[in-house]
């Protein structure tokens, strides 16, 4: 018989949503091995203890990160907190620096390091990292991310707002200084930690904006808008809680440049014809969570506005899938020579 040796993966932070949705598809990926989970709060702890829906999985105990023999692995995922990340990455790469890493936190996603210690309080940790990361946006880095050590996934909302306005823009087709993006995530979003806003008699029964002109994601928008068109761009993000385990919406409102509504589906029909998981929709089809759940797939969809020279871009994903761990094995089948859809071509849960 022969055999051929898996690739050894660890899990970083395993008892969080984003953490747990790695090992939730990692474990039916043909090409590796779940070898080291940690999640420090519950070291010792079986893993179906933590998340009863891991019942039938053979999986590693949960343990204290520094317990592991990083040399024995050869990629880890990152599900820890942003501002706990890049010294313990910093120290998983000291100790292994042939191993891949796979970060779905926000502490290596902003290029320049005076933008992270203004959105996030402090200076940046690992600056020597910095410097090498890839932001991970499958689709417009696939080959920067192909030859990367350290991959920076993105968060959630930029992953919908850039798929739906980057080709848009590297296109000249809308104005990029006049973006109105409106968003909509479920409570899995905000983590597994325990917060009064997300209790089940507060979320539920109500939509709620929070961090209006703050959300930390609006920095990573501007950012990559701003590469697409060559200048520095800010733009209006307001994102929204919605009383749902998971699932994301953005309806961002755009300026056309002498284009059409037909002419930006067009364009996004170019840029993503070959495109595994992002879909646009033909005219007249409204994107919804409903159609992505649990899936690695985005959803576009392109309306005229009834205001004269604007548009509405409408974009729907998973937010623990395509919006972190399914973004993050995609990029890990890209690093590794997998198949791109390796383990991800789940079709949505419905309903």
């Amino acid at each position: 018989m022969v055999t051929t040796a898996k690739t050894k993966i660890g899990v970083l932070g395993a008892s969080g949503y984003t953490g747990a949705d790695a090992v939730r598809l990692l474990a039916r990926h043909p090409g590796v091995a779940i070898s080291a989970l940690t999640a420090n709060t519950h070291a010792g702890k079986a893993m179906g203890e933590v998340f009863p829906h891991f019942f039938a999985l053979d999986l590693p105990a949960l343990t204290e990160w520094e317990t592991v023999d990083w040399t024995a692995l050869n990629a880890v995922f990152c599900g820890l907190p942003h501002g706990t990340t890049q010294e313990i990455i910093a120290a998983v790469l000291k100790a292994n620096p042939a191993i891949k890493v796979l970060d779905m936190s926000a502490d290596f996603r902003l290029r320049d390091p005076a933008d992270y210690a203004h959105w996030y309080g402090h200076e940046h940790r690992a600056l020597a990292l910095q410097g090498e990361a890839v932001y991970g946006l499958t689709e417009l880095y696939r080959r920067e991310i192909a030859a990367a050590r350290l991959v920076a996934c993105p968060g959630c909302y930029p992953t919908a707002v850039l798929l739906a306005l980057v080709p848009l823009v590297r296109a000249g087709l809308i104005d990029a200084h006049d973006l109105v993006i409106d968003a909509k995530s479920g409570v899995t979003g905000a983590g597994r930690g325990l917060k009064q806003n997300t209790l089940f008699a507060e979320a539920g029964e109500g939509l709620s904006p929070y961090s209006v002109a703050t959300h930390r994601h609006a920095a990573e928008i501007d950012q990559e808008i701003g590469v697409a068109a060559g200048v520095p761009v800010t733009a209006n993000f307001t994102p929204h809680l919605i009383p749902m385990a998971r699932g994301e919406l953005c309806t961002c409102y755009v300026r056309l440049n002498g284009a059409s509504a037909d002419d930006l589906r067009a364009a996004l029909e170019r840029a993503y014809r070959d495109e595994p998981f992002v879909h646009v929709a033909k005219k007249g089809v409204m994107p919804r969570t409903q159609n992505v759940r649990g899936s690695n797939y985005v959803q576009i969809g392109v309306f005229a506005d009834r205001i004269e020279g604007r548009a509405i871009v409408i974009s729907t994903l998973d937010n623990l899938v395509k919006g972190s761990a399914g973004q993050a094995i995609q990029n890990m089948n890209l690093m590794f020579g997998w198949p791109e859809t390796m383990a991800l071509e789940q079709i949505a849960l419905f309903p």
